[in-house]
């Protein structure tokens, strides 16, 4: 069996049997592939990988992926993943999320698990509108944009997601483009390997709603950063870097900031202590837990 053959069926069997029910052209399939690609190349058992979604059309990406996945209410995927990750941090855990459920309802976790650098990995989903309820604006959609379920163009200014990742200290942040899968695949795995807080923002088209960010548009107006020599751990550059995005002119794809030489939150937690799952449970009872009696009526 030749090499290319291999990987395909390699890829194949982390594939559920039931098709995915996007719309023809949505960005959310080079995502599935690169992830797909990503962990496939990285030889990771699929019982060491976790997936978290969230609510709307990217969290049903772990529906068609053969992984132990968990989908929570909108915006509480990080959450439950650092609670997976804690119970036993040995996994691979993955949040999978878009703009609204990431930057909108789950921004507060966003920040948070930036700065406590817990080692989990978050694939934003990036299409700049809320796709499954019929494209409403998101928190990162352009300013003057309008789409069909707002009376005017929008007059505040997007969430820029990689400089606030960056500000709120997380150690690894990226950028990659469902339209290319090729570079996609590297910086999802280069996520996956990074011990900490690893952020990949995926820019992601919206063939049904978003007119605007198109693929034309992201193929047009981004570049690498590994084409101009950029050293990613120069956290002053990376910000300059990312403000870039703001501009709406330039959409630098790579690895923006990456600090290796910080432990990441679990690493610290678990320095003296064994996981929830390795924990002996044969000695406990709970007889008398269950005996007490509740003086609420």
């Amino acid at each position: 069996m030749n090499n290319t053959k291999l990987e395909e069926e390699n890829i194949a069997k982390y594939t559920t049997q039931d098709k995915p029910n996007w719309c023809p052209g949505c960005g959310n399939f080079g995502i599935w592939v690169a992830l797909k690609n990503a962990i496939t190349e990285l030889n990771i058992p699929k019982y060491d990988i976790v997936l978290v979604g969230d609510v709307g059309c990217s969290g049903k990406m772990p529906y068609w992926l053969e992984y132990n996945h968990f989908n929570g209410l909108h915006g509480r995927s990080i959450p439950i993943a650092e609670g997976v990750k804690l119970a036993n941090h040995k996994l691979n855990v993955i949040v999978i999320g878009g703009d609204g459920g990431l930057l909108s309802e789950g921004l507060q976790h966003f920040i948070h698990a930036c700065k406590r650098n817990i080692d989990i990995t978050v694939l934003l989903h990036n299409n700049q509108v809320y796709g499954l309820t019929k494209g409403q604006n998101s928190s990162t959609s352009d300013t003057d944009y309008k789409s069909g379920m707002s009376i005017d163009e929008i007059v505040e200014n997007p969430l820029n997601p990689s400089m606030l990742a960056i500000s709120a200290n997380a150690t690894f942040v990226a950028s990659g483009f469902a339209g290319n899968v090729k570079h996609l695949t590297q910086m999802i795995k280069q996520g996956i390997l990074h011990k900490g807080f690893s952020f990949v923002n995926a820019y992601q088209p919206c063939v049904t709603y978003n007119y605007i960010n198109t693929y034309s548009f992201y193929s047009t107006k981004s570049y690498n950063l590994e084409d101009i020599g950029y050293n990613p751990q120069d956290k002053t550059q990376a910000l300059i870097k990312s403000i870039e995005i703001d501009e709406g002119e330039k959409f630098p794809l790579g690895i923006l900031y990456q600090n290796q030489n910080t432990s990441s939150f679990d690493e610290k937690f678990f320095k003296d202590k064994i996981s929830l799952v390795e924990k002996d449970l044969s000695n406990i009872d709970v007889t008398e837990f269950l005996s007490i009696k509740s003086d609420f009526k």
